[in-house]
């Protein structure tokens, strides 16, 4: 505000422009006056000198008391009969010189790229994880591999054993890439950072099929959404269990559920297709039918559809793990 006074002072006058603008007068011609140096403060008396300080830097970097704190020193010398100044101080005098510092060595976490996958049709990425189902006993569990098109939102795969490996891992990658006619250099393979997913085995395997491997960063869930998202699917059901009396037990509750989730539930974000209309290329037709329907529905009652005639929901055509910032309008979508 002042420099805008400033330049209109010119044509209005300064009691003009600083009433126009609500700016004090003092307070312009405060900024006008060049600003003066800070005054030199003076030092205390009870200041140490410059023999002293040096002495006390002497002391705190001998070779005795290179490895203890101001704190421990100033106590040590305390009992030894000595004052050279307050400990307080003695962090002040090695500030001054740029000493006081952490002298260890600290763990730094490398820089993880944040991985950005994009699928514009199925079995294009992959994500897949383990989830914990509970067994009969306290502290007993199964655990759940599941393999998820994140185009098609379709489960191409899964297994539930009562251990996890990275032999059931390669086992169930390698049935699955078969079972969807996966051609090499196709298809990238996302997960977290769990012990199968960096396994050797896992890894030799990929590069055995041409696949890509791609790794959610630590501690962050949400480059591996649509894992999750799934999870809370199955855990969320009204008839899932608490706990499973045996792995009999389980593997028939999740074979129903994944029958249920790939060809019955339709999925919002497919706009309401199921995830196997999508994945085996059914989505023109069942489109086409429910644009009938809606004609249908249309002609029989214009007054009724305010913003013209209705269309269904298409699925989106491209979806990301993490897209970027800037993308081109016809990829822009999720």
């Amino acid at each position: 505000m002042i420099e805008a006074a400033e330049s209109l002072t010119p044509v209005l006058g300064v009691r003009e422009a600083c009433r126009v603008l609500n700016v004090p007068r003092s307070s312009f011609y405060r900024a006008r006056q060049p600003a003066s140096p800070p005054a030199a403060r003076p030092t205390p008396e009870r200041a140490l000198s410059e023999a002293e300080r040096a002495s006390v830097r002497e002391t705190l970097n001998s070779e005795r008391f290179q490895d203890a704190s101001p704190y421990q020193v100033y106590a040590t010398l305390l009992d030894e009969g000595r004052y050279l100044c307050s400990a307080r101080t003695m962090y002040r005098v090695l500030d001054a010189y740029g000493e006081v510092r952490e002298r260890r060595n600290q763990l730094q976490h490398p820089s993880y790229r944040k991985p950005e996958l994009l699928a514009s049709a199925p079995n294009q990425v992959w994500s897949w994880d383990i989830t914990k189902l509970k067994g009969p006993l306290t502290w007993s569990f199964f655990y759940l591999y599941v393999i998820l098109d994140i185009f098609s939102r379709c489960v191409v795969g899964w297994l539930i054993a009562e251990r996890e490996t990275a032999q059931l891992a390669h086992q169930l990658i390698d049935q699955t890439c078969t079972r969807q006619g996966v051609s090499r250099d196709t298809l990238t393979l996302h997960a977290d950072r769990g012990a199968p997913m960096r396994s050797q085995t896992v890894a030799h395997l990929l590069s055995d099929l041409g696949i890509t491997k791609s790794h959610a960063r630590p501690y962050t869930p949400d480059d591996n959404p649509f894992s999750e998202s799934q999870f809370k699917t199955l855990k969320y059901r009204p008839d899932f269990p608490q706990r499973f009396a045996s792995l009999t037990e389980a593997r028939s509750f999740c074979q129903s559920f994944f029958h249920w989730y790939n060809v019955e539930h339709y999925h919002s974000a497919l706009g309401f297709l199921t995830p196997a209309t999508v994945h085996y290329g059914q989505t023109a037709a069942f489109l086409d039918q429910r644009n009938r329907v809606l004609q249908t529905a249309y002609l029989a009652h214009p007054e009724r559809f305010v913003n013209g005639p209705p269309s269904a929901p298409e699925p989106p055509t491209a979806v990301w793990i993490n897209p970027p910032k800037e993308l081109p309008i016809a990829l822009n979508a999720q």
